[in-house]
């Protein structure tokens, strides 16, 4: 099945743990956090303290997309505040393995995210070391951006790679994922689907998730 995590980017920050609440009973199978920093992408969002602040208000898988340079000492803190999951740039990173195995062992999964113009190759010595792949339909900074359509041959090669190496990693696409448009994503190749304002801006959450799923 495919797996939906709507992106908190797009909720209402005024009310943010009603929010995560709220998408967690409407059926969110992962909660997608955007942390950036202002340098790596131009907005600033949320840090360490707003995740745990956050964090008691769903048992969900939440996945935290670190969209900051020189990632490193952030690390520790999102995962102590509930981070299942840590994706990071390979360009944001002085030595991509030292940071994976800086998540990896502090008992969380790994997950590498490239930009659209980011070649997939730049993880080609990196496959087994990752739990997921995040593949960026839209460039990095803001919410509310229509999916890149020549990202899915992207997704197309990862899947390829992914058979034909025998590896584990999930495949997951964020940006711009709507429900006219999540099968063709899905039948690419991606297994997890990042939504925001499709989910966010809907005046249903329930009815938005699985309308997305039965698109998927």
């Amino acid at each position: 099945m495919t797996l939906v995590a709507p992106s908190i980017l797009s909720a209402d920050f005024s009310r943010l743990g009603d929010e995560v609440d709220a998408v967690t009973r409407a059926g969110a199978d992962w909660i997608h956090v955007d942390v950036m920093d202002g340098h790596f992408v131009p907005n600033i969002t949320i840090g360490p303290v707003v995740v745990e602040a956050i964090r008691p208000r769903s048992p969900k898988f939440f996945d935290v997309h670190l969209m900051v340079e020189r990632p490193d000492p952030h690390i520790p803190r999102f995962i102590d505040a509930g981070a299942d999951q840590v994706a990071v740039h390979p360009e944001a990173c002085a030595d991509f393995s030292a940071t994976l195995r800086l998540i990896r062992d502090r008992g969380v999964k790994t997950s590498a995210a490239v930009n659209p113009e980011t070649p997939i190759s730049v993880l080609d010595r990196h496959w087994g070391e990752i739990d997921t792949l995040l593949i960026m339909s839209v460039h990095p900074g803001a919410g509310g951006q229509e999916f890149i359509a020549e990202v899915l041959d992207k997704i197309r090669e990862a899947a390829r790679i992914k058979r034909a190496g025998g590896h584990r990693f999930a495949i997951e696409v964020d940006g711009g994922v709507k429900t006219h448009n999540a099968g063709e994503i899905v039948r690419a190749g991606a297994e997890v689907l990042v939504a925001g304002s499709a989910v966010f801006e809907a005046d249903d959450y329930a009815r938005a998730i699985e309308a997305l799923r039965r698109a998927a």
